[in-house]
């Protein structure tokens, strides 16, 4: 499987992924930690969050399930969208933000193809497409 771009393009907006222990910087737009944990080692003010949005993180049970199965992506990622699936809400306020601005969703992984941040962008992608936005997945 060929690694999926860092960024995805919508007319109004951005959605980017990134680890958390990148530098910030003024064109990540509003940096959105989505980790369910505070990452190990990054003081708060370093950090320059918009948002920490750990309720949309995947569940305990799914992070730990990931962890000891790292081979099955696409699982994780069916597995993780019927999670958020059940957080519209979430979801909602993520799209809207990427419809006015760029946003960044950070995350600590050191896998920087397969986690939780990839996931959960490609799944507002998918929900920008069924709300008829169309988007170009390209790099920044």
């Amino acid at each position: 499987m060929p690694p999926r771009p860092p960024v995805a393009e919508t007319p109004a907006g951005r959605i980017r992924v990134k680890r958390v222990y990148r530098a910030a910087r003024v064109s990540d737009g509003r940096r959105i930690l989505v980790d369910r944990l505070w990452p190990r080692g990054v003081a708060k003010d370093r950090a320059r969050l918009f948002s920490w949005y750990k309720e949309i993180a995947p569940s305990g049970d799914l992070r730990h399930w990931f962890h000891d199965h790292p081979d099955l992506w696409a699982e994780f990622e069916t597995r993780y969208g019927a999670e958020l699936a059940a957080k519209e809400d979430l979801v909602r306020e993520l799209v809207g933000y990427a419809e006015d601005d760029v946003v960044t969703l950070l995350y600590a992984a050191k896998n920087e193809e397969q986690n939780n941040a990839v996931a959960l962008r490609d799944y507002l992608c998918r929900w920008l497409e069924r709300k008829g936005v169309e988007h170009d997945r390209t790099t920044a």
